[in-house]
């Protein structure tokens, strides 16, 4: 097969993969999925002859990078927007979401909130995306032991979390009991 060839079956059958993988990391800004997939697959356009064989966890790393680009652009609009003053808290219009917003299982969402995102994304790249640690590693550009040596940590960091948020002794009632601990 051509290079161009194997593009479009990458194309074919990983574009919603890498969808779901953006869209869960942009938490509701489905706006700007599209326009962060599109720049995954055109960086994978240019570099059609460095794909590898199983372009999945390769498609991730370049996604990361795409969504790292996306993060650092909306920090420096956020910026000028506080600089400018043009915000809504500036204006007064604070909104609190009621306590039926809860959803259910959101403590977990927080506890991994609580992470670094050097955390979260290992996490979310086994856990969400369901890769194992040898695609992780291509996904983050890293070695295999590093690899599984960042999702050890992790894991361990994320029981922590968990065990500051729901003590055995008061058992939250957002977070189940024995959670965490194995």
């Amino acid at each position: 097969m051509s290079n161009d060839e194997i593009f479009a079956a990458a194309y074919r059958e990983h574009y919603w993969a890498v969808s779901r993988y953006v869209a869960r990391r942009l938490d509701g800004r489905t706006g700007e999925v599209e326009e962060v997939v599109a720049e995954v697959f055109t960086v994978a356009w240019r570099r059609r002859a460095d794909l590898p064989p199983s372009p999945l966890p390769w498609l991730y790393g370049v996604a990361r990078n795409c969504l790292a680009n996306t993060v650092r652009g909306h920090g420096r609009r956020r910026r000028l927007v506080d600089r400018l003053g043009n915000d809504d808290t500036a204006h007064g219009r604070h909104i609190a979401a009621g306590p039926e917003a809860d959803t259910p299982g959101a403590w977990v969402h927080e506890a991994l909130a609580r992470l670094s995102t050097a955390d979260q994304e290992v996490l979310r790249l086994t856990a969400w995306e369901g890769l194992a640690v040898d695609e992780v590693a291509v996904a983050l550009g890293c070695g295999r032991r590093a690899a599984a040596m960042r999702l050890h940590r992790a894991r361990r960091r994320l029981r922590a979390e968990i065990d500051r948020m729901c003590p055995e002794a008061t058992a939250d009632t957002h977070c189940v009991k024995g959670v965490g601990h194995g």
